[in-house]
């Protein structure tokens, strides 16, 4: 019986929330074509039509809530923006970043030794928390209470600090070298990961030592289950283990690959875990019986970029081997091969169905893949140089490269069809993205500014200056209504219309 409706809103989309024999299940419906200028009631009723549950609802529930989903989509012409907020995070750079379970804050760890807590919404920085002698390398929030944040660093110590006042609670001392992982698990235990071949855990209230729990290499990456109960570490020393967190006994030591583990994970459920490896393989691992479930194999080279279907189900891997790989991410089996680059590939992406594939390659080319079949559909050959970014509109039919030669494009996906050229950054493009409404695109470059387009005729709209140094990266907000550019002149800026 159907619970409850939620909206997606990019790509648009109703997801279902219903029980089926006793049990809590959701299904989501694609609404990818839907536009301002949509039928909504005919779209309603062939809406029911199709789908069971929604006979269960009103008409008027269901026409009111693709009406809003609709309103979302118009695109006000005239929106052009202004610098709302610069953010000068550090005086050094960033070694990484992390929100808290609402969303409403982040913090940044930085070479200048400090950590910062940010507010989402106005971009004000919270507190800087100071009292570490060298770089803040791994951080976290303890999610879901937020009210900690976690720092560990090269000087060998963590700290767990109030988020508000920035006050320090504790001062975790026990490793030998650098702490370069941590994790938080919802018991409000902390692990930490560190280059004198050992993972501790720590209470977070008392500070106090529970677990020291060795390897033969350093350790390199860590994570806790769902529930808390398990931990799981990887190494330099080929392996990984898994971990009974009250008593520290090694559960099982996960052994097959050949080089350094680079990361670890659990599936949700915590019944399968999975670890990549510099030995360009992955490998999911039953946490039951510690056996190697599967291999995701095939690449030769390093693997550069990865990219997940909207359902989960299915993972893309591209490589410098100048191929592209998709995998069924619950049984491991390879799908599909993209074979046809010359060079290697930086960047893969699946559209909104997971139907199709675009891959950008230092080779000067973007091609278009049959996600299921690896056929290539199309060769892109317009730009004349590296292809450093690709994105699907939200409704994936267009999509945007972005390239080395200074210029962006804009593709039709079933056809291959150039719809326009953005010409007239004086450096390398850097990042693209869509307006959520597909009408836009911005574009971050290395001559430090942002350029908003027209996707049709290709016409810069207005660009934003101010940066001293190259943008690296640049975004829309889920509302199209503010722009966030970050630069290698240490700060990021919030633009809004």
């Amino acid at each position: 019986s159907l619970k409850k409706f939620l909206l997606r809103y990019y790509p648009p989309g109703i997801i279902l929330e219903y029980e089926q024999g006793g049990v809590a299940a959701s299904k989501t419906i694609d609404l990818l074509d839907l536009s301002p200028g949509s039928d909504i009631t005919n779209l309603v009723a062939s809406l029911k039509q199709k789908e069971p549950l929604l006979q269960q609802a009103a008409d008027d529930q269901i026409q009111m809530l693709v009406e809003r989903l609709a309103s979302k989509m118009i695109c006000d012409t005239k929106q052009e923006f202004y610098l709302f907020k610069m953010l000068r995070a550090h005086i050094l750079p960033l070694t990484n970043c992390a929100f808290n379970k609402g969303g409403d804050k982040f913090i940044t760890g930085s070479h200048d030794q400090t950590c910062k807590v940010w507010d989402t919404r106005t971009g004000n920085d919270i507190v800087t928390l100071e009292g570490h002698t060298s770089v803040v390398y791994a951080i976290a929030f303890n999610n879901p209470h937020d009210d900690r944040v976690i720092t560990g660093s090269f000087d060998t110590t963590c700290k767990v600090w109030n988020a508000e006042t920035g006050e320090c609670f504790h001062t975790l001392r026990g490793h030998q070298a650098e702490i370069v992982s941590l994790n938080v698990s919802s018991q409000c235990l902390i692990a930490t990961g560190s280059m004198d071949n050992t993972a501790r855990i720590w209470d977070a209230e008392t500070g106090q030592e529970l677990r020291t729990l060795p390897h033969a290499g350093e350790v390199v990456a860590l994570e806790f289950n769902t529930a808390g109960d398990t931990v799981i570490t990887g190494a330099f020393d080929q392996t990984c283990k898994l971990w009974d967190v009250r008593s520290g006994e090694c559960i099982h030591t996960l052994a097959g690959h050949h080089a350094e583990v680079s990361s670890v994970g659990f599936n949700r459920a915590g019944d399968l875990c999975i670890s990549g490896n510099l030995d360009r393989t992955c490998k999911v691992w039953d946490t039951k019986t510690g056996k190697c479930v599967h291999t995701l194999r095939g690449h030769t080279d390093e693997v550069m970029d990865i990219a997940i279907s909207m359902t989960g189900h299915r993972v893309a891997a591209a490589a410098a081997d100048g191929t592209a790989r998709v995998y069924d991410t619950l049984s491991g089996r390879l799908i599909s091969a993209m074979v046809g680059h010359e060079d290697d590939i930086t960047k893969v992406q699946f559209n909104p169905k997971g139907t199709v594939i675009i891959t950008a390659s230092v080779d000067k080319t973007c091609k278009v893949w049959d996600a299921k079949t690896g056929n290539c559909v199309h060769t892109l050959r317009e730009h004349t140089d590296e292809v450093v970014d690709v994105t699907f509109s939200m409704n994936g039919h267009r999509f945007a490269t972005a390239c080395a030669d200074g210029t962006a494009r804009v593709y039709d996906t079933s056809s291959g069809r150039l719809v326009s050229a953005m010409i007239g950054h004086e450096g390398e493009i850097t990042k693209v993205q869509f307006h959520p409404q597909g009408s836009r695109i911005i574009t971050a470059s290395s001559d430090a500014t942002c350029k908003v387009w027209h996707v049709d005729s290709g016409e810069c709209l207005q660009t934003l200056e101010g940066h001293a140094d190259e943008i690296v990266s640049c975004a829309f907000n889920d509302d199209g209504d503010a722009i966030v550019t970050g630069s290698k002149d240490d700060t990021c800026r919030i633009w809004r219309s």
